[in-house]
Order: structure tokens, then sequence, then C-alpha cells
């Protein structure tokens, strides 16, 4: 029965969390263009698996448009191949090892993954290296 409510909750709720992270986006920083082309570059190592309507996500998602962050966005909510694809160790499930969003997959220069999780984190993480 509690499963039902809140699903139906967050149908309810889901055009004002489509409209919060439409209208509710930051401008996004200025940079010097050599600078910022660093950043981009950066950026390629990073992926954000998110739910489109999910308010966490959206502030993760915020946050990145406030700090102009070309990070790339996967939904795991509504592309299967993003939550789990047997023997991948590129999805949610497979490399970060639960399918809980936001999540930040971050790759380094040798190759090896790191899967973050939780906003607050994530938010911190872009800041302290992009800020």
């Amino acid at each position: 029965m509690a499963r039902i409510f809140f699903k139906g909750l967050r149908l309810a709720l889901m055009p004002f969390m489509l409209l919060w992270a439409k209208v509710g986006k930051p401008t996004g920083m200025e940079r010097p263009k050599a600078e910022q082309e660093k950043i981009d570059l950066e950026c390629v190592k990073l992926a954000l698996y998110h739910f489109k309507t999910c308010p966490f996500c959206i502030k993760v998602r915020h946050e990145m448009a406030r700090l102009s962050l070309p990070i790339q966005l996967r939904d795991a909510q509504h592309e299967p191949k993003h939550r789990q694809e047997p023997n991948h160790k590129a999805d949610l499930l497979q490399g970060g090892g639960k399918l809980q969003t936001p999540c930040l997959r971050i790759e380094d220069d040798q190759g090896n993954v790191q899967w973050m999780y939780e906003s607050k984190d994530i938010i911190k993480y872009l800041h302290d290296r992009y800020f």
C-alpha cells in the first residue's frame, strides 16, 4: 500500500520537479577559453547517472550548470543500458554496485573507476576540483 502511495505522489510531483529542473537552472560561470577547454577535456572522464525528476539529481545537475561542467548525463531510469547491462562495468549496478542516483562515475588517467553516490558528496567533489 505504501508503495502505491509513493508512486502516486511521485507522479503528482513530477511536473513540478521538471519545472524546477528547467526554470531553476543557473547560469554557468565564465572562465578564460583555455581554462574551460582544459575542464571540458577532464569532464570527458565523468558521467552522472541520474533520474530526471529526482530532487537530489536536479541539485547536482544545477551545480554542474553553475560550474559550466559538460559532464555526460546517463538516464538510469529510462535507459536500461545505463542501469544494468550484464558484464558491463560502465553501468550503474555492475560498476557502482547499487541502483541509486545521483551517482558520479569518475575515471582517472589509468582507467581506474570510482563511483560516488550522495548529492552532497558529488557537489563537494565538483566544487573542490573545478571551482
